[in-house]
């Protein structure tokens, strides 16, 4: 198998967590998607970043749901500067279990949210013209393409969402889905 794992010969890849990562690492951007910070302290999103840092991509990137076009953009920026097809991994955070944030083994949960989030960024590539994309990148784009008239129904109904407005932080919910 190749360094980009069954994801490698395609420009656009989409993975999950740290684990995926560490399946996607070889490339020339990384996509840090985390729509919801249920916990409130970044650590999730923090320990996926610190391992992108780590992998040596030349370009790390956070992304989520209201900024996945300037996202798009600036990877459309990146590729004309490199004079080359540039090769992006998504990286949808989750909901790793607490304490484990940077066990590569830790089984995560599927985040709707994060789905949502990368899947925005996979179709304003595709808008750009950067849509060489692997079957797991085209399924989060059309998810978020069919369901974006929902977004902020759907995310507000997540776990982390639910968790959120319960917590008296349902203005986290509008900011991230407008």
């Amino acid at each position: 198998m190749d360094e980009g794992g069954e994801q490698g010969d395609y420009q656009v890849r989409f993975e999950w967590g740290v684990a995926g990562l560490a399946r996607l690492a070889n490339c020339d951007v990384v996509v840090i998607v985390d729509v919801l910070d249920r916990a409130g302290d970044g650590e999730a999103e923090r320990a996926v970043l610190e391992t992108a840092a780590e992998s040596g991509a030349p370009l790390v990137i956070t992304s989520s749901v209201q900024d996945a076009a300037a996202v798009a953009e600036r990877i459309l920026r990146e590729q004309a500067w490199r004079s080359t097809r540039t090769s992006i991994s998504i990286i949808a955070v989750g909901d790793p279990p607490h304490g484990r944030e940077r066990d590569a083994d830790a089984a995560l949960r599927f985040a709707v949210e994060d789905l949502l989030g990368a899947g925005a960024v996979v179709h304003e590539l595709g808008a750009l013209g950067i849509d060489h994309t692997s079957p797991a990148a085209a399924a989060a784009g059309e998810a978020f393409g069919a369901l974006r008239g929902g977004l902020r129904h759907l995310i507000s109904a997540t776990p982390a969402g639910r968790a959120l407005v319960a917590a008296g932080r349902g203005h986290e919910v509008i900011t991230a889905t407008s």
